[in-house]
């Protein structure tokens, strides 16, 4: 193109069209328009180059970004985690504490009876028990309360009826001597007898039927050794269960979901 404007102009030079001075006058106009093409296509090879850093930068600010919002999304969980860990560990202390209070003052009620040794007061399997020794009760071999066994029980269910919204759960332990007699052919039935016979009683003596139940173990829930008379003196003995209320424990609600347990009014909406 350059080479053709040249062309050009100089034919027109030696026609007689231009003079010689205003043919060097285009021709520097024109290397200068040339030239100031070039600065311009250097400037828009710059700004492209500039763009496609701004881009690459832009890229990374965002990578940046998005791994920042991932990390603040992380901590973000984690301390929701450590604020529930918190909370939980919150609540296993006030209901341990409950727990302790009630142990002392279930131990106060009866500081009499296990001062004379007729119970004691003890946890087991995380729950809290009150144990009275199946010989001061009944006679060997009988499930019926011996006088001083019917009074001890009489003041035993006064004592557990005066503490509120708590229900009792009446176990039948044994030894391990065999017993097959035609009123009790096995340790299961003596021990279910004994447990029944105590579960009235309580009730005849002012204790809510709806708050206290029944079960036999036989011998199947040692204490001590079977193999000692001293051991199996205290594996006969009768076990008052202070039924340990689960709706106060941690994660009770997620066990119930999960259950898919429903109470009776959600189960006469949902019908």
């Amino acid at each position: 193109m350059k080479q053709i404007i040249i062309a050009i102009l100089s034919l027109m030079v030696f026609s007689g069209c231009v003079s010689s001075s205003k043919y060097e006058e285009l021709e520097k106009k024109y290397k200068s328009t040339d030239a100031q093409k070039g600065d311009l296509q250097k400037q828009l090879e710059q700004s492209n180059s500039k763009i496609e850093e701004m881009r690459l930068l832009i890229t990374e600010l965002q990578n940046q970004l998005g791994n920042t919002s991932r990390d603040k999304s992380k901590l973000q969980a984690s301390v929701k985690e450590m604020q529930e860990a918190i909370a939980d560990l919150t609540k296993r202390k006030q209901e341990t504490e409950k727990r302790i209070k009630e142990f002392r003052d279930l131990t106060s009620k009866f500081k009499k009876f296990i001062d004379t040794g007729r119970l004691s007061v003890k946890i087991m399997d995380g729950r809290m028990v009150v144990a009275l020794n199946s010989d001061v009760l009944f006679s060997s071999g009988s499930a019926r309360l011996s006088k001083d066994g019917s009074a001890a029980i009489e003041e035993v269910a006064l004592l557990l009826a005066s503490i509120p919204e708590k229900k009792y759960q009446v176990e039948g332990h044994t030894d391990n001597v065999p017993i097959r007699t035609k009123v009790f052919p096995s340790n299961w039935d003596l021990a279910s007898a004994r447990s029944l016979r105590v579960l009235k009683k309580m009730i005849e003596a002012g204790l809510s039927a709806d708050r206290i139940s029944a079960a036999s173990f036989g011998e199947y829930n040692p204490v001590a050794s079977n193999d000692t008379k001293e051991g199996r003196q205290q594996n006969r003995r009768i076990e008052i269960i202070i039924v340990p209320d689960l709706s106060n424990l941690p994660g009770f609600e997620e066990l119930k979901q999960m259950s898919g347990e429903q109470n009776p009014v959600d189960k006469v909406k949902a019908l």
